[in-house]
């Protein structure tokens, strides 16, 4: 049976990593990054507000063709306001397959530690990106980001926390391992 499953985090808690691990060990795995989907979309940094909600909006109708097609797909993405969580879930209940929702916890500290260390030397455009937007007037800070999710997470008592330690990606993938093995059965 196809899953859906979210992995909420702060820049440079893993997110993608583990996503993209546990796309290389499940054939046919979607990695949804949102980040990509609005990268696609002809000057985005123009609008990079309205790209995003398109991205969305383009990764919901993307997701709802694999999972019909029974593939799994994981969204890594940091999700600070509830409402694309929401949609993520009502998707999972529309093609009737279980939603896995998770976020990768560092601390505040160490998510403004990582995210610096990553922007100093990004490996690749979602990363240059990201620190271009983060730099953007106006932009809420690392910590600020990071407290609103924890506001997000605290409002769904279904997420399954996962310690985010720094180095430790084979733990924090075993942790995402039984998290879907859990809502599968």
């Amino acid at each position: 049976m196809a899953t859906l499953a979210l992995i909420n985090g702060a820049p440079s808690a893993g997110k993608s990593t583990i996503a993209e691990r546990y796309a290389e060990e499940h054939p046919l795995a979607l990695v949804l990054d949102i980040d990509v989907v609005r990268g696609l979309l002809g000057h985005w940094r123009g609008s990079p507000t309205e790209a995003g909600l398109h991205a969305r909006d383009l990764a919901i109708g993307m997701a709802r063709t694999h999972l019909l097609a029974g593939h799994d797909v994981v969204v890594p993405q940091l999700l600070a306001r509830i409402d694309f969580i929401e949609r993520l879930e009502a998707l999972s209940l529309e093609v009737g397959c279980p939603f896995v929702e998770v976020v990768l916890l560092t601390g505040p500290d160490e998510a403004e530690r990582r995210f610096e260390r990553r922007s100093a030397a990004p490996t690749d455009d979602r990363h240059r990106d990201a620190s271009a937007l983060q730099s953007t007037p106006g932009t809420p800070s690392i910590r600020e980001y990071y407290e609103r999710m924890l506001g997000v997470v605290d409002q769904r008592p279904g997420t399954v926390r996962i310690d985010a330690a720094d180095g430790d990606v084979d733990g924090t993938y075993r942790a995402f391992l039984a998290a879907m093995d859990a809502a599968t059965r």
